[in-house]
């Protein structure tokens, strides 16, 4: 459903999915990537909500001029810090208030949305994350003292060389517990089943970013996984 929760800019936007039946449940706030609010967004927040998660997608383009907009959120991401990473963390808020939230609280991403991801993660305010091919902010000093993560990439991503293995060393160095994995017949976006018209399907191949239903679907099943690990029981990751 089309919801509005409140944020230090302003009121803000977002769809919203709840469980079917009784909670508390645990939360998590997903990230979209570069396209805004598509379809395939909804899709994925319905299926959190299927699986037993109270679950918000914030609309970030949505404060003015929509161009003005996602050169701000890619700022944002890239520097850690803006309205928009406020916005992401008034949406975690947003859940924690909840009667029917236990409090754990993870956060999904793809793209631009696992770069925030990756900035969000070392805060201590979420209990789980899933940055999906996410792109790298410009400061990772702090990635090593993430929530538990669970991150997949593309082999084939030629924005993302290496991107894998260089999260899983960052990790490392503070014993993160994580799922870290590389596919190696998918590119970029290989997790983005977007509705687009057929001419942009065969660009979308030729650039290397088509959906890939078997290893989305691996993906998938290693995040429900790992969330299901990292955000059962009460109490949230700031209390």
């Amino acid at each position: 459903m089309d919801t509005t929760f409140s944020a230090p800019a302003g009121p803000l936007p977002a769809y919203q999915a709840r469980p079917v039946g009784e909670g508390p449940w645990p939360g998590v706030v997903i990230v979209h990537d570069a396209m805004g609010m598509t379809s395939d967004v909804k899709r994925i927040t319905d299926r959190f909500a299927d699986n037993g998660y109270l679950a918000i997608t914030p609309a970030l383009y949505h404060r003015g001029n929509r161009l003005l907009c996602v050169v701000r959120t890619l700022q944002a991401f890239k520097n850690g810090k803006g309205t928009a990473v406020d916005d992401l963390i008034a949406a975690r808020e947003h859940l924690v208030a909840d009667p029917q939230c236990t409090g754990k609280i993870g956060v999904i991403g793809f793209c631009m949305g696992g770069g925030f991801c990756l900035v969000l993660a070392p805060t201590g305010l979420f209990d789980a994350s899933a940055p999906n091919y996410g792109e790298w902010p410009s400061d990772i000093s702090a990635i090593p003292n993430s929530c538990p993560t669970v991150a997949s990439y593309g082999a084939k991503d030629w924005m993302l060389k290496g991107a894998a293995t260089k999260l899983d060393g960052l990790l490392a160095e503070r014993d993160v517990p994580r799922d870290i994995k590389e596919y190696p017949n998918v590119g970029h976006s290989f997790m983005n089943d977007w509705d687009i018209p057929a001419p942009m399907q065969t660009i979308v191949g030729v650039a290397g970013m088509a959906y890939s239903e078997p290893e989305a679907e691996d993906a998938w099943q290693r995040i429900l996984t790992f969330f299901g690990e990292h955000l059962s029981g009460a109490g949230s990751a700031d209390r």
